[in-house]
């Protein structure tokens, strides 16, 4: 199938698969004309790879993954699997991360809010003042 066709059928765009190409996640074969071609396979090889960066994952990440898809071994599998929890430590670590700055900005946002309020109050107090 032409670029177009596996694009529409995979639910990616024709650059997303010229990107995939590129890193080296997907292969096609070159008519006499230059045009990409694919196989049927390559719907659902597309469809993985938007599993797998839908996970977080680099297209670096996802390369070094594909031995465990296209040649499935206890060696391969492993291998994928020890870089996988390698990546989710990695994410583990950031959503920590996210998680300090969102507390630091909660603090940040309960001063303000201390402070907005004692404006208020000193504002009604001086409104206060001036009527009498």
């Amino acid at each position: 199938m032409r670029i177009g066709e596996l694009a529409s059928q995979a639910g990616v765009s024709v650059r997303s698969l010229r990107y995939y190409e590129e890193q080296g996640l997907l292969t096609s074969t070159r008519s006499a004309s230059g045009q990409r071609h694919y196989q049927e396979d390559d719907v659902e090889r597309v469809r993985f790879l938007q599993r797998l960066y839908t996970a977080g994952l680099s297209s670096r990440t996802i390369a070094e993954l594909l031995p465990c898809v296209d040649s499935p071994s206890e060696e391969t599998s492993d291998a994928a699997l020890a870089r996988m929890a390698q990546e989710r430590e990695r994410l583990s670590e950031h959503i920590d991360d996210l998680m300090r700055t969102r507390d630091a900005l909660d603090g940040l946002m309960a001063g303000a809010r201390a402070h907005r309020e004692g404006l208020r109050v000193s504002d009604s107090t001086e409104a206060h003042s001036m009527a009498h």
